[in-house]
């Protein structure tokens, strides 16, 4: 992401996680661990958006660990059809997360499936996340799980991706407030700095 950007490898049930670190300017307040889109559609950690997530999340205080799943750039095993995904996620998150600071968890798209399905597992081992940040979440072919009240999810009115109306179903039951972009696609293109601002404002 930048050139303070650290390389490392994390070990997932089927093998070595490739991650990269980045530190903010000031003490972490915690980690926040971002998930990449559909391996099968090109999401990778260095996805723009993913990176503009990260960017965001770093300038509010958190160290940011962006890494790919299974099967992907520098990450032993196969794509799991979404069934070993968050068992990576959830061992990112045991080799980042440190004792008495705050965890955030994030994704794009596929990416935002399971970050409420990680946190409904952490929780139930009494070790829940701070705060979610879905952006363009894979509401459509499968539900994600219910999230806290204060999960911060921005939507892109014109995504092809994953209809709005997809987020909206799955939020109206939860009452859950979903942050819509106008006339923004699934990938924010020529938006990501509006992107950006928006998740800043959004978080405090």
């Amino acid at each position: 992401m930048n050139s303070q950007t650290q390389s490392a490898q994390v070990d997932g049930p089927a093998g070595s996680l490739q991650c990269a670190l980045d530190m903010p300017a000031t003490p972490a307040i915690g980690v926040a661990v971002v998930c990449h889109p559909h391996p099968q559609f090109g999401g990778t950690m260095d996805n723009k958006v993913v990176q503009t997530l990260a960017r965001a999340l770093l300038q509010l205080g958190w160290a940011t660990v962006r890494f790919n799943f299974r099967g992907v750039g520098g990450s032993a095993g196969e794509h799991d059809e979404g069934q070993g995904e968050s068992e990576d996620l959830l061992a990112v998150v045991a080799h980042q997360r440190q004792a008495g600071l705050g965890l955030v968890l994030g994704g794009l798209s596929f990416g935002g499936y399971f970050p409420p399905l990680s946190a409904a597992r952490l929780a139930e081992q009494g070790q829940p996340a701070d705060r979610l940040l879905l952006v363009g979440p894979s509401t459509q072919r499968a539900t994600p799980a219910p999230v806290p009240a204060d999960t911060v999810v921005i939507h892109g009115e014109a995504d092809d991706v994953v209809p709005l109306s997809a987020t909206l179903d799955w939020a109206r039951p939860q009452h859950l407030p979903v942050i819509v972009m106008p006339g923004v696609g699934h990938f924010f293109h020529g938006q990501l700095t509006q992107l950006r601002e928006l998740i800043v404002r959004s978080w405090r």
